[in-house]
């Protein structure tokens, strides 16, 4: 692993700092599931400590009851085993410190460091003045240590509402880093935590937590985005105010965010698209959610791939989407074996081919890898409407009145009729097979330009197939509009009732993927059961990405 911040890591080390080894953490707020984002953030922690011998952490930072749950949780976990990482026992929490979180924000107060507030959030918001103009001290920043003590302690036992007073720490109304304006650090909330229920009513806010709880656990780098480098600042501060040693408290370091091309990557707007239901829940494969994207068909193995080949800035910069589904192909075309499904279907049916006959044509599997299967064949079949044209352009190499077609394992067809319903619909293709033109068949070395795929008609399975396309329909460089809502792409998900499949597929396990042939990579939906075949459309065969990097 080559980046700046691994570069930086070998800089401590080469200066004697943490000789006790590198030990990294992946703190999300179980308030959201995780996006595409968050699937950068834990290759980095996790990869960094790989690379250099060392330990990382899962710590959920659970200081707002008011938006967490165990739902969010569960589903953080199952997403960082599903990318392939894992943390061994150390699972913490930010609320398994909240004892000591208190005790070191009195200690702040018996420093003179830190001071109860009573302002309202509105007037500490004014009070905090501009980027151009120094903020007003608060009319209780001289309070005494005793005073604030005996506040802060009434706080703890409950005694004010929310909102009534804060703690806020004692640093400068005058600072040009807003943040170091004294920043609250605890507030109140009578609310139930999901771990400590009603134990607190009083929680540290992320600021405060988050460097302590890195400091707790011997973290000695803590990667975060670039949104945290103004607050860098008040890290080191804090870590100073409590005599934390320099050689091996926590260092934070700032990367760029993951900002993605046709795609929300904010849980507020990802929780308003599930809570108003524009989608159907968290895992929706139009999601930028690490379990959308799983639900979608994407592969742990993509993402990590594709984490690596965007690397880690130091500057904001927007993702193409293209580079996510071109690591999505590249796994893909080397594992999904190749089958036959026809999603608009065309009645064909051969004429000269006995009714009664039914033969088994071996088919290969995956030419990456090998393996074979055979799939069935008979006198009627199905093809994709788009195959046949009446009138065809010049360069159409499918079937066409009086044209031939190769069928993809199987024989060279003619077409020789065209049948059409009452309102001049066509409804049927009536052709003839060249009983010669199969593998092993006299004529089965002539040339044909066009082949096409196939199922057929008396084994052919029925199934749900869903195509989907960007959520977000953005400008001509993929930027997401501020008004997402109206900005949803109104044919973001296509359902094809009745597709048909070749039977080799009734018992295919959901999350087992396939390339349908010519359509494009498709995995088996968890909705599927026995007698209900769902499948998802992962990405299509276009790789604009692979082109684009050959230019």
């Amino acid at each position: 692993m080559v980046n700046f911040i691994q570069n930086a890591i070998e800089e401590d080390l080469k200066n004697g700092k943490y000789t006790e080894g590198i030990h990294t953490r992946f703190p999300p707020e179980p308030n959201g599931y995780l996006h595409v984002g968050h699937a950068k953030s834990i290759c980095l922690n996790f990869g960094l400590a790989e690379a250099n011998g060392g330990l990382c952490n899962l710590r959920f930072d659970d200081t707002n009851p008011t938006k967490e749950d165990t739902e969010y949780v569960d589903s953080i976990q199952e997403d960082i085993k599903w990318l392939g990482f894992s943390w061994g026992d150390r699972k913490f929490y930010a609320s398994d410190y909240f004892d000591q979180l208190y005790a070191f924000a009195e200690k702040l107060i018996e420093k003179g460091l830190a001071y109860v507030d009573d302002l309202s959030a509105e007037e500490i918001k004014a009070y905090r003045g501009t980027l151009t103009e120094p903020g007003k001290e608060s009319p209780y920043r001289n309070r005494s240590v005793s005073e604030n003590l005996d506040l802060f302690r009434r706080m703890k036992a409950g005694e004010f509402a929310d909102g009534e007073k804060v703690l806020r720490a004692k640093i400068d109304m005058a600072s040009p880093n807003m943040v170091m304006r004294d920043t609250v650090i605890y507030r109140i909330a009578h609310a139930h935590h999901h771990r400590t229920g009603d134990k607190w009513c009083i929680y540290p806010m992320y600021d405060f937590a988050h460097p302590l709880s890195d400091a707790i656990e011997g973290i000695t780098h803590s990667v975060c985005t670039l949104e945290f480098e103004e607050h860098r600042p008040f890290y080191d501060w804090l870590l100073d105010a409590l005599d934390f040693d320099p050689m091996t408290r926590p260092r934070q370091i700032e990367f760029a965010r993951l900002n993605l091309t046709n795609t929300v990557t904010s849980k507020r707007k990802l929780r308003q698209l599930v809570e108003e239901g524009y989608v159907r829940g968290w895992d929706d494969p139009r999601m930028p959610t690490i379990s959308g994207l799983r639900r979608r068909g994407y592969t742990p193995a993509a993402i990590r791939s594709f984490c690596e080949e965007i690397g880690v800035a130091k500057a904001n910069s927007l993702v193409d989407v293209a580079m996510l589904e071109h690591a999505v192909r590249e796994d893909l075309n080397e594992h999904a074996d190749r089958v036959m499904a026809v999603l608009h279907p065309l009645k064909v049916v051969l004429t000269n081919y006995l009714e009664d006959k039914e033969e088994w044509l071996r088919a290969d599997n995956n030419p990456m890898h090998g393996g074979a299967r055979y799939v069935p064949f008979s006198r009627v079949l199905y093809i994709e409407q788009e195959d046949f044209m009446e009138e065809p352009p010049k360069k159409f190499f499918r079937l066409k009145p009086g044209g031939e077609v190769r069928l993809k394992h199987a024989y060279i067809i003619k077409c020789e009729e065209v049948v059409k319903d009452a309102d001049g619909n066509i409804t049927e293709l009536r052709c003839t097979v060249d009983p010669d033109s199969k593998t092993g068949g006299k004529t089965a070395g002539r040339k044909i330009k066009g082949t096409i795929h196939w199922v057929a008609a008396k084994t052919a399975l029925d199934a749900e197939v869903r195509l989907y396309d960007y959520l977000i329909e953005t400008d001509a460089d993929g930027n997401v509009p501020k008004d997402f809502i109206g900005a949803l792409n109104q044919h973001s998900l296509e359902t094809i009732e009745h597709a048909f499949v070749e039977p080799s597929l009734l018992h295919t396990a959901a999350g087992t993927h396939y390339q349908f042939l010519r359509e494009g990579y498709f995995v088996v939906d968890p909705d599927t059961t026995p007698e209900h075949l769902v499948f998802n459309r992962v990405v299509g065969l276009r790789d604009s990405w692979a082109k684009a990097k050959k230019k």
